[in-house]
């Protein structure tokens, strides 16, 4: 949802900012003025001196200015931390024992996890995601029950069976996990 929102964001600004540069840039050079354009002609600045001097003797408008600015800086770059941050582990650090190490696909741990756990007895669907750093890995799990499975066994099964299973194979002495259960909704069916 989060990269939906994001994209539909940049296209719109993106597009704003496309046609207001591309429309100052082609007035500049000659082209006819737009009826929607602020000027009456390609000579007209901007900001006229009377614009830029209007509120100077008041002394509200340069600190409400400098706030708003500032405030529309931290939201921008609390954007871009956020877009920029990787919320899933590329790859885990594998201990083998040796002195050395190997490298292991975060992925591929995501995608065993995810199929050993749908496997499990009454779990519809499953979805696995690691976080954390690569030498301390952390699963965020979704499990989706059948209405008839009780969830207590459905979460012991699971953290037996699929977690302990990847705990292993990955030589990790530990794996924690956050679980998060939901039942299946099932749509009415006509029976006759």
């Amino acid at each position: 949802m989060l990269r939906v929102v994001n994209r539909v964001f940049l296209g719109l600004v993106g597009l704003v900012l496309l046609v207001l540069g591309g429309s100052v840039l082609a007035v500049g050079l000659g082209a006819p003025v737009p009826s929607w354009w602020i000027h009456d002609s390609e000579h007209d600045v901007l900001l006229s001196e009377a614009e830029r001097t209007r509120w100077r003797d008041d002394g509200w408008w340069w600190p409400v200015v400098i706030a708003v600015l500032a405030v529309l800086l931290l939201l921008v770059l609390w954007w871009l931390v956020a877009v920029l941050r990787r919320r899933r582990l590329a790859e885990v650090l594998v201990d083998t024992g040796d002195g050395e190490g190997a490298v292991l696909r975060g992925r591929a741990l995501e995608n065993v996890l995810t199929q050993e756990a749908g496997q499990v007895d009454g779990v519809d669907r499953a979805r696995a995601h690691l976080t954390g750093r690569r030498t301390a890995p952390e699963a965020r799990v979704r499990l989706a029950l059948e209405p008839h499975v009780d969830p207590g066994t459905a979460l012991t099964d699971f953290t037996t069976g699929a977690l302990a299973h990847a705990r292993t194979s990955a030589g990790l002495e530990s794996l924690p996990a956050e679980v998060r259960l939901q039942g299946v909704k099932h749509g009415a069916e006509r029976v006759s």
